[in-house]
């Protein structure tokens, strides 16, 4: 039998799911969409893992989505229009569950990040590249802007760094990613898994329920006016305070010794 579409290995708190279809270099196809929308939904309700990697098989991390699906989408008289709307609706529906879920994810980025690629790499809250890694929105070059993927790329990176990606459909490098703001961080491809674990186990040595109340606010507050944020945010600090085992790091802070978190 062959592989899953979509791996999952949990360590200790920390879960890597790994997209395993390497000879289409892990392109966005209706099955891997389904499995990772039903891995997002798993991890939603998962209290026993705190920070979740994202990473690709084989010589890519992610070419976005299956041209060759799309093209028999086109060619099926009962698919046409009604199957892309529904295709590029369900890619923004996972794009979407990522930065709803309790726990930080981070894209662990290798080879290539192409257009919905790009735009995967772009909806994760971290993301660390290997040197030589690619990325683009290049839909452009054969007819399709990448219309979606600009969603998730234009609040990621400057505007007309955004607008030059799209329109001309030229790659940049894991280096100018990072200047840029999409990536993190860029290490040595021998190291990429290393850094990105050691990334993970970081965060998740921090408080659960600080980081799940956290992320929430961060997406919440960044789409409000800034008063608005500043009353929402301290509502959040609020809520926060009162939980028992940020009482309890305060005053191992100022003991000065290790939290007893429950």
């Amino acid at each position: 039998m062959s592989e899953p579409i979509l791996l999952r290995a949990d360590e200790g708190d920390v879960a890597t799911l790994t997209m395993n279809a390497p000879e289409r270099l892990n392109a966005l196809s209706d099955a891997m969409l389904a499995a990772l929308k039903t891995a997002f939904v798993a991890l939603e309700g998962d209290r026993s893992i705190k920070v979740v990697v994202l990473r690709g098989t084989g010589k890519a991390f992610c070419a976005g989505h299956d041209l060759r699906e799309m093209q028999a989408g086109r060619q099926a008289p009962d698919k046409g229009a009604a199957y892309f709307a529904d295709l590029f609706g369900r890619c923004a529906e996972v794009m979407q569950m990522i930065p709803r879920l309790p726990q930080p994810v981070i894209a662990q980025v290798h080879g290539i990040a192409t257009a919905a690629g790009c735009q995967l790499v772009a909806s994760c809250d971290m993301a660390i590249a290997a040197e030589g890694t690619r990325f683009g929105v290049n839909g452009v070059n054969i007819g399709l802007f990448c219309s979606t993927p600009m969603v998730a790329l234009s609040r990621n990176v400057p505007r007309k760094a955004a607008f030059e990606m799209l329109t001309t459909g030229n790659f940049i490098d894991a280096s100018r990613a990072e200047a840029l703001g999409l990536v993190n961080r860029v290490v040595a491809p021998d190291a990429l898994g290393a850094e990105t674990q050691a990334l993970a186990a970081h965060v998740a040595g921090k408080l659960g329920a600080a980081l799940r109340i956290g992320k929430r606010a961060f997406y919440d507050q960044i789409q409000m006016p800034v008063a608005e944020a500043y009353d929402y945010a301290g509502r959040v600090m609020v809520e926060n305070m009162m939980l028992r085992d940020t009482d309890e790091g305060i005053s191992a802070f100022l003991e000065k010794r290790r939290p007893d978190w429950a």
